[in-house]
């Protein structure tokens, strides 16, 4: 009865990865008419606000650094590098051209001290030092990006570097960088550094370097913290920008613009439009707890299911939420080991059967296998209860 009652309560509270909602802009609405291709989304539930080509593959050019600066964050948070690591520099990666720190072979920056050079200066040298950092190659780090791209569930992106400089085979679209957009906010720490229109590296030497953000429309447009431009001969001007406003975040994209000018101003126009239009609902903040999963086997018998990013409802200005049902699905067959952040189940946000918000939750900690001796204490334990 009590298993009966608890699968009830599970299926009553709250199933599957990330969606986007259709919420598009009315049709007569041109926001990017400069713009190769373009999207613009609400970052919480994904939802798609304008669309123009969106999955048309173009060269992303130093967008690609956004996939770079994910595997970067996701090392970091699982510990595999800290910000006070100190990385080398190798005859390879001092040898990018393009925008760069100018890196020495040899030459040691901290990863914090490089992952400023990547998403204030846009650094090929940096970013290619980090890929080399993390996964040993430059080879390997693009396979990393690769592989990124399938577990987000990407169509539209193939990387050959990690840097974005041209190369035969490599491509992207604006929808497919909102969605990396979106994941790498789920790092909230990274707009302090993609959000800095100014920097300074080797400060205490003789060859002070001055970064000044390549997104300009972080000085220049109120709430933009992020996240990366890119420009080479064959993609023109790009950029992915999101901003923040009164509790909404937003994501922009725009490909292939003639001019920066163009750019920033095209960018603008969407994020005006997402602000003047929309305003979000906040339901859960990251890492908030909404169940516990138990798990076979492990050295710990119930973990808790927490949320892996803000899960907000979007509607249009004026507009209530009522009568939302969220509903909870769980992994009933989880098993040790679990790696912290490892998705163990769903939360689905519905209004009239419509879905508002899908997510996925996570394993708030580590859990190893148990031993043989305490798996038959447990089993001990549980042969005197019967008994």
């Amino acid at each position: 009865m009590k298993k009966i009652f608890s699968s009830i309560i599970c299926l009553l509270l709250l199933t599957a990865t990330i969606s986007l909602p259709a919420f598009a802009a009315e049709k007569s609405t041109e926001l990017a008419a400069d713009a190769k291709s373009a999207i613009l989304i609400e970052r919480d539930t994904g939802s798609i606000l304008y669309d123009k080509n969106s999955h048309e593959k173009l060269p992303p050019a130093s967008m690609t650094k956004i996939m770079t600066m994910i595997l970067i964050m996701e090392a970091l948070e699982q510990n595999k590098l800290s910000m006070n690591e100190k990385v080398r520099t190798s005859e390879y990666a001092a040898s990018m051209g393009g925008s760069q720190i100018f890196l020495e072979t040899g030459e040691e920056m901290t990863v914090e001290e490089m992952l400023r050079g990547i998403s204030i200066g846009s650094a090929n040298d940096a970013s290619v030092a980090m890929a080399e950092k993390i996964a040993g190659s430059e080879e390997e780090f693009v396979d990393m990006m690769n592989k990124k791209v399938k577990e987000l569930g990407l169509k539209d992106t193939k990387f050959q570097n990690a840097t974005g400089l041209p190369e035969k085979d490599h491509y992207s679209s604006a929808y497919d960088m909102a969605m990396m957009a979106k994941e790498l906010l789920r790092h909230e720490n990274i707009t302090k550094f993609t959000g800095t229109y100014e920097s300074y590296l080797r400060e205490s030497t003789d060859k002070k370097f001055w970064l000044v953000n390549t997104n300009k429309l972080v000085k220049f447009y109120p709430g933009v913290d992020g996240l990366k431009t890119g420009f080479t001969n064959e993609a023109k001007f790009c950029l992915t920008a999101t901003a923040k406003k009164n509790g909404m975040r937003v994501v922009a994209v725009v490909f292939g613009v003639p001019s920066t000018k163009v750019r920033n101003a095209q960018i603008s126009k969407m994020l005006d439009y997402a602000f003047a239009k929309y305003v979000t609902h906040p339901i859960y903040k990251k890492g908030q707890s909404l169940a516990e999963v138990k798990v076979s086997k492990g050295d710990t018998k119930k973990i808790q299911a927490l949320t892996s990013e803000p899960i907000s409802v979007l509607t249009k200005k004026g507009e209530k939420i009522e009568s939302i049902k969220k509903t909870i699905k769980l992994n009933e067959n989880l098993k040790a080991p679990v790696k912290k952040g490892d998705k163990i189940g769903t939360i689905t946000i519905k209004k009239d059967g419509k879905v508002l918000a899908k997510s996925n939750l996570i394993a708030s900690k580590d859990v190893k296998q148990a031993g043989w001796w305490k798996l038959f204490k447990r089993s001990f334990g549980m042969f005197n209860k019967t008994n």
